[in-house]
């Protein structure tokens, strides 16, 4: 196997090129990782979410990390790591325009709301719950490749 950095362009690519990740937080010295959907936009990773363990997490420590992988040929691979901060956007006057924006970002690419607005073994959702949207906003990011 071959190992190469990605460039910034390049991670910058992968992330907008995928929709699912992995993202970690921490919380009392305890890590958490769940996998969530995002859309790619202006340096964040914007995403949206019921409230549960991840969003009392990253309310408590904003300091987040996220990991995005693509499989290649054969046995190769992409990986781009993100260290960010977690930024809630509220349905409260002054985050209008963030979150519209998120809302805009996200709904560009089909159901992107299902996954963040079902619980496992719930049914479907009413608009009347609490739904969350929320940005990862990208302090740093390195990716890597193999090949073979």
């Amino acid at each position: 196997m071959l190992i190469r950095t990605l460039s910034t362009l390049e991670c910058e690519k992968l992330l907008a090129a995928n929709r699912v990740g992995h993202l970690a937080c921490a919380r009392d010295g305890q890590p958490y990782v769940v996998c969530f959907n995002y859309a790619y936009a202006d340096s964040h990773l914007y995403a949206f979410s019921l409230p549960g363990k991840k969003i009392d997490w990253m309310r408590a420590n904003s300091l987040v990390c996220a990991q995005i992988v693509e499989h290649t040929q054969g046995r190769g691979w992409r990986s781009v790591i993100v260290d960010g901060r977690f930024e809630e956007l509220p349905d409260q006057i002054g985050h209008k325009l963030q979150r519209d924006h998120a809302w805009s970002v996200l709904s560009k690419h089909s159901d992107w709301w299902e996954p963040g607005a079902l619980k496992p073994v719930m049914p479907p959702v009413s608009d009347s719950l609490p739904h969350v949207f929320f940005r990862i906003l990208i302090e740093e990011m390195s990716g890597r490749e193999a090949s073979e």
